[in-house]
């Protein structure tokens, strides 16, 4: 079929489908060699201030640059700010961390959430001073043998810390790299694939500085594609008018960026139920310790009920701490709703007081109200606190802290049946 345009003395002819393939092979081919120069380029210009990143020039203290990562997985940037600050300042150096207890790690960790990230954060503190001297390992294969550092944290370690020839893939890069390259396969299946390419827009192993000297600059480029993730090429609406990788973009070309990476359907654990209990001896609150290990491990909590789909009002008070001077356990309207990685819960808050001199059960312990706030009580419990004491008692101990995920909601408990290291620095 052709056609005539009135406009110009010419006939038309459509594109067959295989020059069309054939142009479109060709602009992504464009200046694909120079996108690492013009992607470090991008940085020098417009590069975040962090507070965990090196200046210009400077080399970037790997104890700086391992906690950052450690506490962002799975975690914004907006969030991780000041508790990076609050750990730096508590704790400047590795040495310094390692001789914590991991109790003063939990608390300061409290309200940041996936609370298995401190317990190894402490951990690979030890390992490093027992087994390292003191410094960090530069190797991927080396960093990936500590506690808590899977492949994705041991490359991007390697690369901004240490200048090794490697790439990380976050969140960010992962966007960025499906777009441009136009990845099909879903993830997580594709992260090998995305991984290879994101490695394709490293610049050289070695180049020079204008001081002369040669290094590599692996760590710019990884940080770069962050940026550009963060800032132009982000989930919703991207800035391709602005992004230094536009020409040879297949999403771009296509108009389909908000549709990749593509995402296989998220499977969503069943709804959990359950009761917390709220008790109060005077100025003072009833906590205990969880397990080491699981979910929450070493964390603190009010007593709880099991948290199952299939739970009901008298079940759950059939687990209520066992407490002889209580006189009866007021029911406060509404739930709390919490969602974790693998599961949503909702948990009902009942709250009751005891006589002055009431014991502890075993494995509990009364805690002053107004020193809540240095327990390491996660999120969730801060919100069963708060929600059971009220925001009058609340504001003496449990306040919400930044990073604090989940809502408190109305409804009643039904009886019916209900980290590798990804993550955004957005």
């Amino acid at each position: 079929m052709t056609w005539r345009d009135p406009r110009l003395a010419v006939t038309i002819l459509p594109m067959s489908p295989v020059r069309a393939a054939n142009k479109r092979k060709s602009v992504v081919g464009r200046d694909a060699d120079d996108r690492p120069a013009r992607l470090l380029a991008w940085y020098d210009r417009h590069r975040r201030v962090l507070p965990w990143r090196a200046g210009a020039g400077e080399r970037a203290d790997p104890y700086r640059v391992w906690l950052s990562e450690i506490m962002l997985q799975q975690t914004t940037v907006k969030a991780v700010a000041p508790y990076f600050a609050k750990f730096l300042a508590r704790w400047g150096d590795v040495a310094s961390l390692a001789h914590a207890s991991l109790d003063d790690v939990l608390r300061m960790w409290a309200g940041l959430g996936y609370y298995s990230r401190a317990r190894n954060l402490h951990a690979c503190a030890l390992a490093i001073m027992r087994d390292h001297g003191g410094a960090f390992p530069d190797t991927e294969e080396s960093l990936q043998r500590l506690p808590g550092i899977g492949p994705y944290t041991a490359a991007a370690i390697a690369a901004i810390a240490f200048d090794r020839h490697t790439m990380p893939v976050d969140g960010n890069i992962e966007r960025v790299v499906s777009r441009l390259f136009g990845v099909e396969e879903p993830v997580p299946r594709a992260k090998p694939l995305i991984r290879q390419l994101a490695a394709s827009l490293l610049g050289p192993s070695r180049v020079k500085s204008r001081a002369g000297d040669v290094k590599s600059r692996a760590g710019d480029s990884a940080q770069a594609l962050m940026d550009l993730g963060a800032s132009l090429c982000a989930p919703k609406r991207p800035a391709c008018a602005l992004c230094p990788l536009n020409d040879g973009c297949v999403a771009r070309l296509r108009g389909e960026q908000e549709t990749f990476p593509r995402k296989a359907p998220k499977k969503t654990g069943a709804l959990r139920r359950g009761a917390a209990f709220v008790v109060r001896r005077g100025d003072k609150l009833l906590l205990r310790t969880r397990p080491e290990n699981g979910l929450l491990g070493g964390m603190s909590e009010v007593p709880t009920s099991d948290w199952r789909a299939a739970q009901n009002d008298r079940t759950a008070l059939q687990q209520a701490p066992e407490l002889k001077t209580i006189v009866r356990w007021h029911r406060k309207a509404g739930v709390v709703s919490h969602v974790f990685t693998h599961f949503p819960l909702e948990l009902v808050v009942y709250a009751g007081q005891v006589a002055a001199r009431t014991k502890a059960p075993d494995g509990m312990r009364w805690v002053e109200i107004a020193a809540l706030k240095d327990e390491a009580l996660p999120s969730l419990m801060r919100k069963v606190v708060a929600h059971g004491l009220g925001d009058t008692l609340a504001r003496k101990g449990v306040v919400a802290r930044e990073g604090d995920h989940g809502r408190t909601q109305s409804g009643p408990l039904s009886s019916s049946v209900g980290m590798d290291d990804a993550r955004s620095r957005r």
